[in-house]
Protein backbone atom coordinates (compact mmCIF):
# COMPACT_ATOMS: atom_id res chain seq x y z
CA UNK A 1 0.00 0.00 0.00
CA UNK A 2 1.49 2.90 -0.92
CA UNK A 3 1.62 6.66 0.43
CA UNK A 4 -1.60 9.05 0.67
CA UNK A 5 -2.38 12.19 1.87
CA UNK A 6 -4.35 11.17 4.17
CA UNK A 7 -1.29 9.48 6.26
CA UNK A 8 0.06 12.64 6.38
CA UNK A 9 -1.39 12.89 9.90
CA UNK A 10 1.55 14.86 11.93
CA UNK A 11 2.49 18.22 11.78
CA UNK A 12 6.57 19.21 11.55
CA UNK A 13 8.55 22.65 12.21
CA UNK A 14 11.05 22.65 9.86
CA UNK A 15 14.12 24.50 11.30
CA UNK A 16 17.22 26.81 8.91
CA UNK A 17 19.92 28.52 10.41
CA UNK A 18 19.80 32.02 10.47
CA UNK A 19 22.95 33.56 8.50
CA UNK A 20 24.41 36.22 10.56
CA UNK A 21 27.43 38.30 9.29
CA UNK A 22 29.98 38.64 12.21
CA UNK A 23 32.01 41.50 10.00
CA UNK A 24 34.18 38.55 8.92
CA UNK A 25 32.15 35.93 6.86
CA UNK A 26 28.55 34.73 7.79
CA UNK A 27 28.30 32.17 10.70
CA UNK A 28 25.24 30.58 11.88
CA UNK A 29 23.23 31.99 13.97
CA UNK A 30 20.12 30.23 15.89
CA UNK A 31 17.79 27.98 14.35
CA UNK A 32 14.05 29.71 12.70
CA UNK A 33 11.21 28.07 11.38
CA UNK A 34 11.20 27.67 7.78
CA UNK A 35 7.57 26.30 7.77
CA UNK A 36 4.62 23.75 9.24
CA UNK A 37 4.10 21.07 7.41
CA UNK A 38 1.88 17.74 7.11
CA UNK A 39 4.31 14.73 7.56
CA UNK A 40 3.93 10.49 8.21
CA UNK A 41 6.38 9.40 10.99
CA UNK A 42 7.77 6.16 10.67
CA UNK A 43 10.59 5.31 13.17
CA UNK A 44 13.25 3.22 11.25
CA UNK A 45 15.73 2.36 14.21
CA UNK A 46 17.06 3.47 17.02
CA UNK A 47 20.01 2.71 19.14
CA UNK A 48 21.61 2.84 22.40
CA UNK A 49 25.81 3.82 23.09
CA UNK A 50 27.54 4.74 26.00
CA UNK A 51 29.76 7.62 25.82
CA UNK A 52 31.34 9.47 29.13
CA UNK A 53 29.67 6.99 31.58
CA UNK A 54 26.54 7.82 30.39
CA UNK A 55 23.83 6.11 27.89
CA UNK A 56 22.55 7.83 25.35
CA UNK A 57 19.53 6.48 23.50
CA UNK A 58 18.97 7.36 19.58
CA UNK A 59 15.85 7.20 17.32
CA UNK A 60 16.07 7.33 13.78
CA UNK A 61 12.97 8.53 11.94
CA UNK A 62 11.86 8.63 8.50
CA UNK A 63 9.39 11.73 7.65
CA UNK A 64 7.32 11.97 4.79
CA UNK A 65 6.14 15.20 3.30
CA UNK A 66 4.57 16.04 0.10
CA UNK A 67 6.72 17.09 -2.52
CA UNK A 68 6.32 21.26 -2.83
CA UNK A 69 8.84 24.05 -3.98
CA UNK A 70 9.34 24.66 -0.29
CA UNK A 71 10.05 20.84 0.60
CA UNK A 72 12.05 20.50 -2.21
CA UNK A 73 14.46 23.10 -0.75
CA UNK A 74 15.04 21.13 2.61
CA UNK A 75 18.35 20.16 3.00
CA UNK A 76 20.58 18.08 5.62
CA UNK A 77 21.72 21.75 7.28
CA UNK A 78 18.06 22.05 8.42
CA UNK A 79 15.99 20.38 11.50
CA UNK A 80 12.87 18.95 12.31
CA UNK A 81 10.67 19.89 15.35
CA UNK A 82 8.02 17.04 16.14
CA UNK A 83 6.78 16.06 19.35
CA UNK A 84 8.88 18.43 21.51
CA UNK A 85 11.94 16.88 20.30
CA UNK A 86 14.58 18.36 17.69
CA UNK A 87 16.00 15.97 14.58
CA UNK A 88 19.12 16.41 12.64
CA UNK A 89 18.38 15.55 8.83
CA UNK A 90 20.78 13.07 7.33
CA UNK A 91 19.03 12.24 4.10
CA UNK A 92 16.43 13.53 1.68
CA UNK A 93 14.91 11.56 -1.49
CA UNK A 94 12.34 11.34 -3.26
CA UNK A 95 9.61 8.92 -2.39
CA UNK A 96 8.95 5.68 -4.10
CA UNK A 97 5.92 6.88 -4.80
CA UNK A 98 6.75 8.66 -7.98
CA UNK A 99 8.31 12.17 -9.29
CA UNK A 100 7.34 15.41 -7.42
CA UNK A 101 4.48 13.65 -5.42
CA UNK A 102 6.43 12.84 -1.96
CA UNK A 103 9.65 13.50 0.11
CA UNK A 104 11.37 11.49 2.59
CA UNK A 105 13.64 13.09 4.91
CA UNK A 106 15.38 10.66 7.49
CA UNK A 107 16.24 12.31 10.44
CA UNK A 108 18.36 11.44 14.11
CA UNK A 109 16.83 12.51 17.62
CA UNK A 110 18.20 12.16 20.77
CA UNK A 111 15.98 10.61 22.61
CA UNK A 112 15.21 11.86 26.83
Amino acid sequence: MGMSASKLDRRIVVLRAEMIDDGYGNVTGEFVPLGTFWAHRADVSDSEKLAAAQVQSTVTTRFTVRSTEATRAITPADRIQHAGQDFNITGRKESKEGRFQFIELTASAVVI
